[in-house]
C-alpha cells in the first residue's frame, strides 16, 4: 500500500489502498481545492519524475527545494545548529539521492514546521532519516494526516531543542503558527525562519501578514501585534520565508517594526 499525497497542498496522508477522500487542509479557508478536484499521486510516482536541489544559503543553512515544483512549491531549510541538524519546514519529496546529500551535511536530528502547509511528507523524511522527532505545536496534532509516534507534540509559547534552536508560537495565520530562532545565524547576528507567519515580500524589505495568502484573507491588526509582540524581543538580524529568494539578509528586525506598521495602515484606511 502507498502513502498517498496531496496533489494540491502535498501533505503525505498515512498508507492506504486507495486515495483518501478529501484532504481537510485544502478545504479548509485558508487553502484551496482545485476547480478539478481533489487530486492525488504517491511518493513513487513523484520519484519518478521530480527531484531535490539543495543550495547553501549562507554558512550553516541550505534550502531544499523541489523541481519541477510540486505542491505549494515551498523550501524546506535545513539549519546545522551546534547540537545536530534541524529541518524547518518540509517538501513532499524523499529519494536516495536526497537522503545521500543530506547525509554529507551531517544527516538529520529534529524537525520542526510552522504550519499544516508546510507538513509535506515529514513522517516519511523523519524515517528516512532513522526516526528524527517532529516538533508540532499541540494544536497541529488534527491536521496531521499520517499520524506518527515520531511527532512530539508541545504546549505554550516556546520549546527549546537541544540542538541549539528554538521554536515560538506567534499564531497568525493558524493559531499555532510557529517560528523558528537559529541564534547562530548570519554570523551570530541571529536568524528568524518564519514560514509564511511572517511573509517576506517580493521586494525583499518587508514583511506582510496574512490568514489566507491564495484567498487574500487579511489578518486583523490585533493579530499582527501579537505577532510582533513574539518575535522583536528575539535575536535576529535576517529572516528567511518559505519560498526561494524570500530573504531579509539584514536588519529584519526593523523590517517586521515598519512592515507592521505599513499593514495597520492599509487595513484601516
Amino acid at each position: 500500500m502507498p502513502h498517498y499525497l496531496c496533489a494540491t497542498c502535498g501533505v503525505e496522508y498515512g498508507l492506504a489502498e486507495s486515495p483518501p477522500a478529501r484532504c481537510p487542509i485544502c478545504e479548509d479557508t485558508r487553502q484551496y481545492v482545485p476547480p478539478g478536484g481533489q487530486a492525488w499521486t504517491t511518493m513513487e510516482a513523484l520519484q519518478a519524475d521530480h527531484h531535490n536541489v539543495i543550495t547553501e544559503l549562507e554558512p550553516g543553512l541550505h534550502q531544499i527545494v523541489t523541481e519541477p515544483a510540486f505542491g505549494i512549491g515551498q523550501r524546506a531549510l535545513l539549519v546545522q545548529a551546534p547540537g545536530g541538524n534541524v529541518l524547518w519546514d518540509c517538501v513532499s519529496l524523499i529519494d536516495d539521492a536526497t537522503v545521500k546529500a543530506v547525509q554529507v551535511l551531517g544527516g538529520l536530528s529534529a524537525m520542526a514546521a510552522s504550519h499544516p502547509h508546510m507538513f509535506g511528507a515529514m513522517v516519511a523524511w523523519s524515517h528516512a532519516f532513522g526516526g528524527a522527532p517532529i516538533h508540532l505545536p499541540a494544536g497541529f496534532e488534527r491536521w496531521v494526516g499520517c499520524p506518527d509516534p515520531l511527532i512530539q507534540y508541545w504546549s505554550g509559547d516556546q520549546r527549546e531543542l537541544e540542538q541549539g534552536v528554538s521554536l515560538h508560537r506567534c499564531g497568525g495565520h493558524f493559531t499555532d503558527s510557529d517560528v523558528l530562532l537559529w541564534p547562530d545565524g548570519a554570523d551570530g547576528r541571529g536568524v528568524l525562519l518564519t514560514s509564511d507567519t511572517l511573509h517576506v515580500t517580493r521586494d525583499r524589505r518587508h514583511i506582510s501578514f496574512m490568514y489566507s495568502y491564495p484567498n487574500y484573507i487579511p489578518l486583523p491588526a490585533a493579530t499582527v501585534d501579537r505577532i510582533v509582540e513574539r518575535v522583536l524581543p528575539l535575536p535576529f538580524d535576517r529572516v528567511y520565508s518559505h519560498f526561494t529568494d524570500l530573504q531579509i539578509l539584514a536588519d529584519g528586525k526593523d523590517a517586521v517594526r515598519r512592515s507592521a506598521e505599513r499593514y495597520k495602515r492599509a487595513i484601516e484606511a
